[in-house]
């Protein structure tokens, strides 16, 4: 019987629905996904830069989940057109549509301001709040969709299937505990597992408070190693690498912002002086700063520190001249004039790496600890990181990008020390934002119940006062985390008393 398969199982029973052949359970998923407040919110949420950040139309969080999702289904669609179906099936499963699910849901989680807001927000929470666990975008991501989000008048969180709940688990562990030996502790530990946050992991898919839904969810996969994602999860990760790889590039010349001059004159630097630079030490390399070809010789360094099960040193170079003849010199040569020879020529280069990127996917049955069920070929795998190069050295470093990025991490601060503030006012916190109220309240709730049924998660005992502070720190974090740019900037002028609009929308 269908709710016999614990891919299928909710977090709470719910009534059978019919569906029409080839239909089934996960399709609900999809549609509750797509309906979520949530996701229409990544509409006013940053990728890189916000749109009024340039004059040419960049992606935001949404139309990037969007260009994710389609190339998730492709690769999806591929691998049940060309593999075992039985292979398939002993690897945990593969959907199109639980993939598709992954890949709408795979960025509820980023605050306003991307990457930026990240890094503030996990700062606070854990200095501020005394949340060991911070703030991580993929955890927050885990919790809109278990808690945070309404399904209906009495229902916390979506409800969704274990399959399409695994799926979103990019990093399947929490940032202590769990597994045990956790992550960090391993030899050699899987991507995103390395230590930024103290002793925890640098990434991690769900928060101490949310910890017994991944260990729900991960029920449904009884064989999947610890640490491990599952085949769709594997397969909505390679698409978001695989989007971000081209969209970005995509985006900075169309806006004029990535000119050819200095994107070549690092390939052709480094490609000339690559013998010269392999016999640099790491000093004489950090020292180099900017010169040209430096920024490619580190992330040659550091592939081949990172990530020896794939790297290559003849594969890399090939990447760098691959990746150099035809972005570099077949895309960038030719400035963007808006026209659409110009159109023609980006969008053909977008159309063809998406293909080839695609096709290079292969199943993997015993991958490496590092990598998913599903990965590129060696040599696209090496063009994705060049490619991934270009965006960060060109573009996520510039200084006039930087100053902007603090001027927004101000703006974020300020609005969670306002509202902890507002909310130790005991004469006023009644009336801070409903939504707030709830959150904390929800949150409060969450941790006592830790400390009740796990008190090891939160290493020993914690008095009333503490639960309460935290609570009340992840209610606020969940509160900001969830606000658009639009409306971070907004609330923030209006806790400090700088703008008279009032009735400017609901709270």
């Amino acid at each position: 019987m269908r709710d016999m398969d614990p891919r299928l199982v909710r977090s709470r029973p719910e009534p059978d629905r019919p569906y029409p052949p080839g239909e089934s359970e996960f399709r609900t998923d999809l549609e509750r996904i797509r309906f979520a407040s949530a996701l229409s919110r990544l509409a006013d949420v940053t990728q890189v830069v916000t749109s009024i950040a340039t004059s040419g139309v960049v992606h935001n969080r949404l139309t990037h989940t969007i260009k994710v999702t389609g190339v998730a289904r492709a690769i999806a669609v591929r691998l049940l057109s060309t593999q075992d179906p039985s292979q398939l099936h002993d690897l945990g499963g593969l959907d199109h549509v639980v993939v598709q699910a992954a890949a709408t849901a795979h960025d509820l989680g980023h605050p306003p301001f991307g990457h930026l807001g990240e890094r503030v927000l996990d700062r606070l929470a854990r200095e501020r709040f005394g949340l060991a666990d911070g703030f991580e975008g993929n955890a927050q991501t885990f919790r809109v969709l278990t808690e945070l989000e309404v399904l209906g008048p009495s229902d916390q969180g979506l409800n969704l299937t274990a399959a399409t709940r695994a799926a979103v688990l990019k990093y399947p562990w929490a940032c202590y505990h769990y597994p045990d030996p956790h992550p960090t502790e391993w030899p050699i530990p899987p991507r995103g597992a390395g230590h930024s946050r103290g002793k925890g992991a640098a990434k991690f898919s769900a928060y101490i408070i949310d910890l017994p839904q991944m260990l729900d969810a991960l029920s449904a996969f009884p064989d999947l190693p610890p640490g491990r994602q599952t085949l769709e999860c594997s397969v909505m990760d390679l698409a978001d690498d695989i989007a971000y790889s081209l969209h970005d590039v995509d985006d900075f010349h169309r806006s004029g912002v990535l000119q050819f001059s200095p994107v070549s004159g690092e390939f052709r630097s480094w490609e000339n002086g690559r013998a010269e630079f392999a016999d640099c030490d790491d000093d004489h390399l950090t020292k180099a700063r900017r010169r040209p070809g430096a920024g490619l010789e580190r992330l040659r360094r550091r592939l081949q520190s990172r990530d020896s099960w794939i790297f290559d040193e003849e594969i890399f170079a090939t990447a760098v001249q691959t990746v150099g003849d035809e972005f570099v010199d077949g895309v960038l040569a030719t400035p963007y004039d808006g026209s659409m020879a110009a159109d023609r020529a980006i969008s053909g280069f977008t159309s063809r790496w998406i293909d080839h990127l695609i096709s290079s996917v292969q199943l993997n049955a015993q991958p490496a600890v590092r990598a998913g069920f599903v990965s590129m070929y060696a040599q696209a795998w090496h063009e994705v990181s060049v490619l991934k190069f270009v965006n960060q050295y060109f573009i996520l470093d510039r200084p006039d990008l930087a100053m902007l990025q603090r001027g927004q991490e101000q703006t974020v601060e300020h609005l969670v020390l306002a509202l902890d503030d507002w909310l130790s006012d005991r004469i006023d916190s009644s009336r801070a934002p409903r939504r707030l109220l709830d959150l904390v309240h929800a949150a409060t709730i969450g941790y006592t119940t830790v400390a009740k049924e796990h008190p090891e998660w939160l290493s020993g005992d914690v008095s009333d006062a503490e639960l309460a502070r935290m609570g009340r720190g992840r209610g606020i974090i969940d509160f900001v985390s969830g606000l658009t740019d639009a409306q971070t900037i907004a609330f923030a002028a209006r806790l400090s008393g700088a703008t008279g609009m009032l009735w400017s929308g609901s709270l």
